[in-house]
């Protein structure tokens, strides 16, 4: 079954092609793309069953040649996990997108480009090698730069411009970091390069690939103080996009540092998770008060997002198997939650008179709009953590991981900033929703149907979420038995290292 590997990530590239050529039909492109998006899911789904259910690990050596020369696909329970977590709001994402009132979404290369993404994001998560991490990372950079610079927003060249020039210093730092790796250990592939590492985990090479790498992930999730280019770049977005940055394409850092901690730099695992509790705790609470600071909905978000990736950051420093657990189950919903709420803020900035996502011309644009309300409301309701939502089971995991490791102090500190998401979230509610503007007339806007399948995910797992809770648990387990990655990759013909 190790072919299964290769659709999730074949089938969006091969969307690229196929949609370009149907660059002259819109409504063909739409279709083709949203089919393809919804048949790279379930070959997704079919690989995180052979993975979760059947319980193979997957591994693909392509080319014929031997490990560590040849590019190696593996799929193990992390891999899965985040590529379904991705390609379900990829998925929302595109048919939010065919009903989007927005110019750039009518352009011939929108849909083409948008499912370059998804095959960046697919390869991260399946990629086996170091390097071609890199290679998979700079594909999601150029697709979401270009698609940002074609936004309708006046300030989307600028914010295109801004992301390009932080990752392309997050690509130097990665670069240094695997060429540090290279020369200490003759290996890029994780198994390898983990073995290798294992054996001498104080060479100064390997302490400045860890340092190097440590930088990069930061900056690609846009993590405290790495974070100035993320509110600009994501406000300016199209919709359909801001959605995507800033609900998945942010975890590939998260991705990043899981591999770090649990396969790569075990040696150095203490040090690197302390940083990151102190960086997620920083991160909790500087963004919830730039959140809460903003006239924005978009920037809004933008900042909250930097405030939920801090509280992601803390549960992987805690690293007990709650905390970790929390982590992901946390990753997961976070994906679905912010990615819906963007969306509504995007849905509500196109009824508005002038189309902006600012407060003071959202201001009672709702009223026409309950059942958009009734939305917006379920989602900040998740976004804070307020029962029955998802988002109330992420917080709890990761609040009882930290009694459970007694982290008193940081547990405090994030348990305040859960207050400042409920005031910011009330607060854009109110003036949407409830605030009167005599000057607002009813117009139509972006359809509702993504985002209410998201919500209506985001309901699904707060009510049951034992299987979301049971996957990451089965996630930390393999996690926390990196020989078994190591042993998997080590069956394949091996080549010898000179």
């Amino acid at each position: 079954m190790n072919w299964l590997i290769l659709p999730p990530l074949l089938i969006p590239f091969a969307g690229v092609v196929v949609t370009l050529l149907a660059r002259k039909k819109r409504r063909l492109q739409q279709g083709l793309s949203l089919l393809t998006m919804l048949t790279s899911l379930g070959f997704s789904l079919a690989l995180a069953w052979q993975i979760f259910i059947i319980g193979e690990t997957l591994v693909l050596q392509s080319g014929l040649w031997p490990v560590p020369a040849g590019i190696t696909l593996i799929a193990d329970p992390l891999s899965a996990f985040m590529l379904v977590m991705t390609q379900v709001v990829l998925a929302a994402g595109i048919l939010y997108a065919a009903g989007s009132q927005e110019k750039v979404v009518q352009y011939p290369t929108f849909y083409p480009i948008f499912l370059g993404l998804a095959t960046g994001m697919s390869g991260a998560f399946l990629t086996g090698d170091l390097f071609n991490l890199f290679v998979f990372a700079e594909v999601i950079v150029i697709s979401g730069a270009v698609l940002t610079g074609m936004a309708d927003d006046e300030y989307g060249i600028e914010a295109s411009y801004k992301y390009l020039l932080i990752s392309t210093v997050g690509a130097i730092l990665f670069l240094l970091g695997i060429g540090s790796l290279y020369a200490a250990h003759g290996t890029l592939n994780l198994a390898s390069l983990a073995q290798s590492i294992a054996e001498n985990p104080s060479d100064p090479l390997t302490l400045a690939g860890l340092a190097f790498l440590t930088a990069t992930f930061l900056t690609k999730s846009a993590i405290f103080p790495f974070h100035f280019w993320q509110p600009d770049f994501h406000a300016a977005a199209p919709t359909a996009v801001s959605a995507m940055l800033s609900s998945i394409v942010v975890k590939f850092g998260i991705y990043g540092f899981l591999r770090m901690i649990t396969l790569l730099f075990l040696a150095q695992a203490d040090k690197l998770s302390l940083l990151l509790v102190v960086l997620g705790v920083v991160g909790v609470i500087y963004g919830g008060f730039g959140a809460a600071g903003t006239h924005n909905a978009k920037r809004m978000l933008a900042y909250s997002t930097l405030s939920q990736i801090g509280f992601i950051l803390v549960g992987i420093g805690w690293g007990t198997p709650l905390a970790l657990t929390g982590a992901l189950v946390f990753t997961f919903n976070h994906a679905l939650i912010k990615a819906a709420m963007l969306m509504m803020a995007g849905a509500m900035a196109s009824r508005a008179p002038v189309k902006s996502a600012s407060f003071e011309v959202l201001v009672g644009v709702g009223k026409t709009s309950p059942a958009a309300g009734i939305l917006f409301l379920l989602g900040g309701m998740a976004l804070a953590g307020i029962p029955p939502m998802n988002g109330f089971i992420s917080k709890l995991m990761i609040f009882w991981s930290g009694v459970e490791s007694e982290n008193y102090l940081p547990l405090a500190i994030i348990g305040f900033a859960s207050i400042i998401t409920l005031t910011y979230v009330i607060r854009s509610f109110m003036k949407v929703w409830f605030e009167q503007d005599p000057h607002v007339k009813p117009k139509s806007g972006d359809y509702l149907l993504a985002p209410a399948i998201l919500i209506a995910l985001c309901l699904l797992l707060g009510i049951w979420s034992e299987p979301l809770v049971w996957a990451s648990n089965h996630v930390v387990q393999t996690l926390l038995q990196p020989e078994n990655y190591i042993q998997l990759v080590n069956a394949l013909p091996q080549a010898t290292i000179r």
